[in-house]
């Protein structure tokens, strides 16, 4: 990334006025959440709820950010997270609780996050959102999340399961002995769940953070 730069995510949980539970629900997976992403050197500051549904985060490396999008949602399901990532300045020195830092990279999240709530402008609903100083990028960044989004949308309970699972042993054989399936169905689980085309978004993605953010 930039020296100067840095990647803030916000997100909030969708139709969170319908759980009962939503406040202890979200602590627990985002203290689980926080611990192996700091330890995955994913984040730089553990998650902080900052509304009743809401939370962010500044991102250790942009490079990482396709795969940390993923690996929240995965982890947070069932609840379904809208998120908002900002890229730009945060200035003083990045010490927690990260709710009281603030910055051009907050703002941009910010409205990146408001964008995707709005629709932004868009036909199809949209999960997630980049704001940055540079317009290419984001229409780039937007439109790629909106085709992933899509398909996101579509996962079922069990394709997220047995993704969960495959992404933990990289092996067919390995997860479906795990879930006591057979193989053919955690590869029928895989391709219904479109993890493939997901897969290869965040390859993508990957790529042009590189490029852009370093």
């Amino acid at each position: 990334m930039k020296q100067d730069r840095h990647a803030v995510l916000i997100a909030d949980v969708v139709g969170s006025r319908t759980r009962r539970d939503l406040r202890a629900v979200l602590g627990q997976r985002l203290q689980m959440a926080s611990r192996a992403h700091l330890r995955g050197k994913y984040i730089r500051l553990p998650y902080a709820i900052t509304a009743g549904d809401e939370f962010q985060t500044i991102v250790r490396s942009c490079a990482r950010l396709p795969e940390l999008i993923f690996d929240l949602r995965e982890r947070m399901w069932p609840l379904r997270l809208r998120m908002g990532i900002g890229i730009g300045r945060v200035p003083g020195r990045l010490r927690g609780p990260v709710n009281r830092l603030g910055g051009e990279a907050f703002q941009f999240a910010r409205a990146a996050l408001e964008g995707v709530k709005r629709g932004a402008g868009n036909k199809v609903k949209v999960l997630t959102g980049f704001k940055t100083k540079d317009a290419v990028f984001d229409s780039t960044a937007n439109l790629i999340y909106a085709l992933q989004d899509t398909l996101l949308l579509k996962i079922t309970e069990k394709q997220w399961e047995t993704i969960a699972e495959f992404r933990r042993k990289r092996r067919l054989q390995a997860t479906a002995k795990a879930m006591r399936l057979d193989m053919s169905t955690v590869s029928r689980n895989l391709k219904r769940g479109y993890f493939w085309q997901v897969e290869q978004t965040m390859k993508g993605m990957k790529i042009l953070m590189e490029e852009r953010w370093g």
